[in-house]
């Protein structure tokens, strides 16, 4: 409940006939409404008014945002990116909208089945303006309004904006970040099995924002975007999205602070699997088998014995971003959708590493023929 209105949240039922302070009730949902209780996603919001309150949507040119995986031929190769530039704000104003490259994805967004991993560039703040997509800092910090309340994501920070959630980005200069979309899933922290009860990421370490609202009229030029099937579209409205005085229900955005996970490691030989890293997963309908999953390898120590303690040569669908300091971890996405890379990503961006391939060149063949095991 925002501080300002204390009562808000109505006592005892979601649907009251008259609300506290004339509030709308909506239910978001994120699941069917027959899901078994431990996987029904739901919040209630109470505002000042309801979200369908729109003029109705329109098409909006998607840029390089794309769910096209067949415009260029499939690459086999291993591919590296140089950073990707940001627009001067002296040049032109870009905010997180208009900042939108889709890199690479796999999977349809009409029958809620893929993945999609999209690059952002901005360096001014959107005003008076609204999306639906959730973004991952790896440069500069970026204030996130959403109907639930405030959230301030910095990199070495992760947030999760579920479907269906409205909210603006406000940036403090340069900033660019990736996001990583799934279609027709959540993601959820992993089971544990053998590690035990604690370990990796743990619930109480996820923070979810307080209800924040402001009662703003804009006229008719507050525009709210909205990304269906793979498309953007676009409306306006007379007021801010941003109205929800208090909320409750367990189907919200939330953000994590990746310094909080804690490490699983080997301590004897062998490089233990990756799997060990994983902070969300967004699982498939086959068990064991991911949509996308979150991994880090965070600065820590690798202690084991007669084995090369780097991940060893592994093949996989796989997308790894690393920050330009090494206190920072590396992020993964593995994924089993075999992504295709946009023509954005291979050509028009101008920052794929065509030499990345001779990196592996001075890998020299070792192999003796007359080698022995030691019989000492």
């Amino acid at each position: 409940v925002d501080p300002r209105c204390p009562g808000a949240l109505p006592e005892g039922q979601n649907n009251p006939q008259i609300c506290p302070y004339g509030l709308y009730s909506e239910q978001l949902s994120g699941s069917a409404f027959t899901c078994p209780r431990a996987a029904n996603k739901r919040s209630w919001l109470y505002r000042i008014l309801p979200s369908v309150r729109h003029k109705p949507f329109t098409p909006l040119s998607c840029g390089n945002l794309s769910d096209n995986w067949n415009e260029v031929e499939p690459d086999p190769n291993q591919l590296r990116w140089k950073p990707f530039t940001i627009t001067k704000a002296s040049e032109k104003k870009v905010d997180f909208v208009s900042g939108l490259r889709t890199l690479c994805g796999a999977g349809d967004a009409k029958s809620r089945n893929g993945i999609a991993v999209h690059i952002y560039t901005c360096n001014a703040s959107m005003l008076d303006k609204s999306v639906s997509i959730a973004p991952v800092p790896y440069q500069g910090e970026i204030l996130i309004t959403t109907e639930f309340g405030k959230m301030m994501v910095e990199p070495n920070e992760i947030c999760v904006l579920q479907q269906g959630m409205r909210f603006s980005v406000d940036v403090f200069g340069e900033t660019r970040g990736y996001i990583l979309e799934v279609y027709g899933t959540h993601f959820e922290l992993p089971d544990l099995g053998p590690i035990g009860a604690n370990g990796l990421a743990n619930p109480r370490d996820f923070q979810v924002p307080v209800a924040w609202f402001e009662d703003r009229t804009v006229g008719t030029t507050y525009t709210v975007i909205n990304k269906y099937q793979g498309k953007l579209f676009s409306c306006q409205q007379e007021f801010s999205p941003f109205n929800v005085v208090a909320w409750h229900g367990n189907y919200t955005p939330y953000k994590y602070n990746l310094e909080n996970f804690m490490v699983i490691n080997c301590v004897a030989f062998d490089h233990a699997d990756p799997s060990i890293f994983t902070v969300l997963t967004a699982k498939s309908t086959r068990p064991g088998v991911a949509i996308a999953d979150f991994v880090i390898f965070p600065p820590r120590w690798g202690v084991a014995e007669h084995t090369f303690r780097p991940p060893y040569y592994h093949s996989k669908s796989q997308i790894i971003y690393l920050y330009t300091t090494s206190l920072l971890p590396r992020l993964d996405c593995y994924s089993s959708f075999s992504m295709a890379v946009t023509k954005w990503g291979l050509e028009t961006c101008q920052r794929l590493d065509k030499n990345y391939y001779k990196c592996w060149e001075p890998l020299r063949n070792h192999f003796n023929p007359n080698w022995a095991p030691d019989r000492k």
